[in-house]
C-alpha cells in the first residue's frame, strides 16, 4: 500500500442501499491502497446496521448524517410515495451535511481534495457546484446504461417513447446492440408520476456531466467488458475502474474477502451445505437486497427448480416466505433456503453451476468474476440492459421469456436452467464464455491491467494535482 498523503483526502458520499454501499466501500479501499485518505459518508441508519461489520482500514473515516429516518425506514420500499418522502428528507438533510463538512474542513486548513458521489445522488453534484468544489460521479451501474440515459435526455427522448413494441429498436451511437423496450428502464417510458423523482435525478446527472467539456465519470466496469460503451459519449470521459468487488476474488488477497458493509446478518450453515454437493451441480437463486417477489412468481420459480431436479440455494428476502407455496415440503427436501448470504463467497464455491438472478449490476459483475453462467430474470431499472449484455453481447447466460400474460412460467425457468447446466453445445459455450470473462476481469486489476492503470492515473492526475 502506498503511504497515505495528508494533503490528499476525498469525501465519498453514497446512497444507503446495499447495492451502492458495497462498491463504494470497495472503491474506498482501492483509493486508500493508492495513498488517498477517504471520508465515507452515508446515512446514520445504514451505518448503524453495518457498524459491527465495517472494515477497519487505516485511512478510512466514517461520517454518517441523519436522513430523518435514524431508527429505520418505515415502509420504505412498500410505497413509492413513502419512498419519495424519504428521498426528499435525504436530499435536504444530506445537502446541509455535505455543505457543512466541506466548508468546515476548508476553514480548518485541511480541505477535501474532491467530493466523489454515486448514482442517484445528483444533489451532491449540485451542492458541489454551489460550493465551487471539485466533484466526480462514481457510476455504479454499467456504462451502457449511462449511454442510454444520456441519449434519452439529450436527443432520443421522443424516439424512445414512440418505440412501444418489443420488435422495434433504436440504434444508439457506440452501443453494441440495438436498444428496444426490454433494455430501456421502464420508468422512462411510463412512470405515471410515481417515479418522477428518479427521472429528475437521472436528468440532473446528465446535465451535470454534460455541462463540462470532457467531464470524468468513474464507472464500475472495465475496458474489455464495455469498450464501445465507455467511448459512446464524445464529450464525456468515462473511465473504467472496476470490477469493484473484494480483491480476494480478483487477485487472491486473503485480507480482503468481503465488502464489509452488509446491512443484514448472514444465515448459517449454507457453506457446509454447499460443501456436500458435487461440483457445478447447484443452482443459486437470488434477486438482490430488497426485491420481494410476488407470490405467483415465487410459485413459478419453485416449480421450475423442482422440475429441474437439481439442488439449489435460494435467498428469500423479507416477506417472501415459503409458507404459502404449494410445494414447500418438496422444496426443502431438494434445496436450501436462506434469508441472506455472502454472495461473492457462494459464487466462488465449486459446487455452483448456475446463477438465477435479477441481473443487478453488482450481481452481474460478481457472476462474471466467478465464471458462473446466468439465467437472467430482470425486473426493472438497469436489469433489462444488463440481461441484454449477458445474453447477446458477452454470451454468458440466457434470459427467461414471459408468457402472453406477462409472467414467467415454471417450465421456462426449468428450460433456461437446463440450457445453462446440461451437457449440450449451448451450455458448454456459455460456460466457456463465463470463464473467459472471469479471466479478463482478473487481468484488469493486475499491475498493468486497464482498471488499475486508469485508477492510478485518476489519483495522480486529478486528486494529487488538486491536493
Amino acid at each position: 500500500m502506498a503511504k497515505l498523503k495528508d494533503n490528499c483526502h476525498v469525501l465519498l458520499v453514497t446512497f444507503p442501499s446495499q447495492g451502492q454501499i458495497n462498491p463504494s466501500l470497495q472503491f474506498a479501499k482501492r483509493l486508500i491502497k493508492l495513498g488517498v485518505n477517504v471520508t465515507f459518508s452515508t446515512s446514520l441508519s445504514a451505518l448503524n446496521c453495518i457498524s459491527n461489520n465495517l472494515p477497519s482500514v487505516e485511512g478510512l473515516t466514517l461520517a454518517p448524517f441523519s436522513d430523518g429516518y435514524d431508527n429505520g425506514y418505515p415502509n420504505v420500499g412498500k410505497s413509492l410515495d413513502e419512498y419519495r418522502e424519504f428521498y426528499a428528507s435525504f436530499i435536504a438533510l444530506g445537502s446541509e451535511f455535505v455543505s457543512e463538512i466541506f466548508t468546515d474542513r476548508a476553514k480548518e486548513g485541511r480541505p477535501f481534495s474532491r467530493i466523489i458521489y454515486t448514482a442517484v445522488l445528483s444533489w451532491v453534484g449540485i451542492v458541489a457546484r454551489r460550493l465551487n468544489a471539485p466533484a466526480t460521479l462514481l457510476w455504479i451501474q454499467p456504462a451502457t446504461l449511462l449511454d442510454i440515459y444520456y441519449y434519452y435526455f439529450t436527443s432520443y427522448k421522443e424516439a424512445f417513447k414512440n418505440c412501444p413494441d418489443e420488435d422495434k429498436s433504436l440504434e444508439i451511437p457506440g452501443l453494441p446492440f440495438f436498444v428496444g423496450t426490454r433494455e430501456i428502464p421502464s420508468f422512462l417510458l411510463s412512470s405515471n408520476g410515481l417515479m418522477d423523482w428518479l427521472i429528475q435525478t437521472i436528468k440532473e446527472h446528465i446535465e451535470l456531466i454534460n455541462s463540462e467539456s470532457n467531464e470524468i465519470v468513474l464507472v464500475n466496469t472495465f475496458d474489455a467488458l464495455e469498450f464501445e460503451a465507455l467511448r459512446a459519449i464524445k464529450n464525456v470521459n468515462m473511465v473504467g475502474i472496476g470490477p469493484l468487488i473484494p480483491s480476494a476474488f480478483l487477485d487472491g488477497n486473503p485480507s480482503d474477502t468481503s465488502y464489509g458493509g452488509d446491512l443484514r446478518q448472514c444465515s448459517k450453515d449454507y457453506m457446509e451445505w454447499l460443501n456436500s454437493k458435487p461440483n457445478a451441480s447447484v443452482v443459486y437463486v437470488a434477486f438482490g437486497s430488497y426485491t420481494e417477489l410476488p407470490k405467483q412468481m415465487m410459485e413459478e420459480i419453485a416449480q421450475g427448480l423442482l422440475q429441474s431436479e437439481r439442488p439449489f440455494l435460494w435467498v428469500v428476502n423479507g416477506e417472501n416466505t415459503m409458507e404459502n407455496l404449494s410445494c414447500k415440503e418438496e422444496l426443502e427436501k431438494q434445496g436450501k433456503i436462506v434469508s441472506w448470504c455472502s454472495q461473492v463467497e457462494v459464487l466462488q464455491h465449486p459446487s455452483l453451476g448456475c446463477f438465477l438472478t435479477h441481473c443487478g449490476w453488482n450481481s452481474t459483475l460478481e457472476s462474471l468474476v466467478s465464471g458462473i453462467p446466468v439465467v437472467a430474470c430482470p425486473l426493472w431499472t438497469d436489469q433489462g440492459c444488463n440481461s441484454k449484455l449477458i445474453q447477446d453481447v458477452w454470451k454468458t447466460g440466457v434470459r427467461v421469456n414471459v408468457n402472453e400474460d406477462g409472467f414467467v412460467e415454471g417450465a421456462e425457468f426449468k428450460r433456461c436452467i437446463e440450457i445453462v447446466m446440461a451437457d449440450g453445445k449451448e451450455g458448454e459455450e456459455l460456460r466457456k464464455n463465463a470463464k473467459k470473462w472471469r479471466d479478463s476481469a482478473k487481468d484488469t486489476i493486475k499491475e498493468d491491467g486497464s482498471s488499475n492503470v486508469n485508477l492510478k492515473a485518476y489519483v495522480d492526475e486529478v486528486l494529487n494535482s488538486h491536493a
